[in-house]
């Protein structure tokens, strides 16, 4: 055992001798395992195991990995050094991502985090808060009353532009949004399949479905040379938006990053500062057109301290509703949904040992959703998120930008333009769902409503 063991691993109760290996989880498909629950039903399969363990084993097609249910063993696991990111979510997103930030290890981690964190200072996040501002009041502006909106498709078009404005200082976004929009999507549903389905050759087949996925990720990457290449033109900008940081960041010993390092960085940036916001401001809206009475009391609220002007940053901090609403939609319907780690030792979790080389899954999803942390579970509350409240959550059990030495970096970034997007937006729009709304879950790497077309009526 490493000497990071001791970190997670935790004693056998009093009088009780714990069994070396974890619980296998019954049932699954010949050849493909628990790879088949996933694909048929991943969110009631993830949930359902935590009726077998705080810590179990599943096969996924050859393959034994182990998932964590519990949150106290979930902030274990992220906090000892006995584990990496890596396994079947991190080895299918380099495809896409690339050895960037986000799936980077070790020293080359905290090289490339070191490098781009001046972008995310606390008082960049004030001057970022203007492009949000803006491009949320021109999303509002867009609208005509009594018209039915593409709420997904509008949201995704405003957090490209916040996130390219703001970080990348690349104005031309706006004509791509919907070329991302849709090769994200393309992208992503493929790598979902990849992930669980590990069956490398078959995805080298040339069928219709492989390659929508290739010439999708192609473009993808195409755009984002394309990004690199005029804000090169264009000149530096600002000294600290990321894109000026990461051309002309050094480390160290005075090497610069990479070309590929710099375009790695951006896919990543564009990847999580798109579709995971976007993902999340459509499960908002859509849970407010389901609880009107948290939609009422959310614009009273952004009335009540805005008195008729447009949201800004500094009203942030008293817009205490408008947070709990947002945290709360994190809660239940999180757009990251499921993430992976793998062993560097043998090691322990749980009491458990952990082989070397151990691929280990957990899903923020059933874990925010689990009733043993959760009064009411399934219940949109965001008054659980007042103080009072929020002391009783058990640690760990909400965590939507993970804990650690790999939280995200642009936390705080994404919480103020999901508040600022959401406080502009609502209180000039009520929304309704229409005949065609199909608020069902669309699963991919990220998790987001299949049709989220909604009526919009000017208040």
């Amino acid at each position: 055992m490493s000497a990071g063991s001791a970190a997670s691993a935790a004693p056998a109760p009093a009088g009780r001798t714990r069994p070396d290996t974890p619980p296998l989880v019954p049932g699954g498909a010949p050849l493909l395992g628990h790879a088949w629950n996933l694909v048929r039903d991943p969110l009631g399969f993830l949930a359902a195991l935590r009726d077998h363990g705080d810590l179990v084993r599943i096969r996924l097609g050859p393959r034994t990995a182990y998932a964590v249910c519990a949150p106290q063993l979930a902030g274990a696991l992220l906090k000892s050094p006995d584990y990496i990111v890596g396994g079947p979510l991190w080895d299918t997103l380099e495809v896409l991502l690339g050895k960037g930030v986000a799936t980077s290890n070790g020293p080359l981690h905290r090289r490339q985090r070191r490098m781009m964190q001046p972008a995310f200072r606390p008082e960049r996040i004030a001057d970022y808060a203007r492009v949000m501002a803006e491009e949320a009041q021109a999303t509002a502006g867009r609208w005509r009353d009594g018209e039915t909106v593409d709420v997904s498709a509008e949201m995704f078009r405003t957090a490209v532009r916040v996130v390219s404005r703001s970080l990348l200082e690349v104005d031309s976004i706006g004509e791509k949004a919907d070329r991302i929009s849709d090769s994200l999507h393309t992208v992503f549903e493929g790598l979902y399949r990849r992930m669980v389905l590990s069956v490398g050759p078959l995805y080298r087949v040339p069928t219709p479905a492989n390659r929508r996925f290739e010439r999708a990720l192609a473009d993808l990457h195409a755009l984002v040379d394309e990004i690199v290449a005029e804000r090169r033109r264009c000149g530096d900008g600002t000294e600290e938006d990321l894109l000026a940081v990461l051309l002309g960041a050094r480390d160290e010993s005075g090497q610069p990053l990479t070309d590929q390092e710099i375009h790695d960085h951006v896919v990543s940036l564009v990847v999580a500062g798109a579709e995971n916001v976007a993902s999340t401001l459509a499960w908002t809206f859509h849970l407010l057109t389901e609880h009107p009475e948290h939609e009422r009391r959310l614009v009273e609220e952004v009335n009540q301290v805005t008195r008729g002007r447009p949201v800004a940053f500094a009203d942030l901090t008293e817009l205490r509703h408008t947070r709990n609403v947002v945290t709360e939609a994190m809660r239940i319907r999180p757009a990251a949904w499921i993430f992976t780690r793998r062993s560097v030792v043998e090691t322990t979790l749980g009491g458990y040992r952990i082989p070397a080389d151990a691929d280990i899954v957990y899903s923020v999803y059933a874990m925010q959703r689990d009733p043993r942390s959760f009064e009411r579970h399934l219940e949109f509350d965001p008054d659980r998120w007042n103080p009072e409240r929020a002391a009783d959550v058990p640690e760990f059990a909400m965590m939507p930008f993970s804990v650690g030495n790999r939280k995200c970096p642009g936390d705080h970034f994404s919480l103020a333009e999901l508040t600022l997007i959401l406080a502009t937006v609502a209180p000039k729009w009520r929304l309704s769902p229409v005949e065609w709304t199909d608020t069902r879950t669309k699963v991919g790497i990220t998790l987001h409503p299949r049709r989220l077309v909604l009526r919009a009526d000017r208040r």
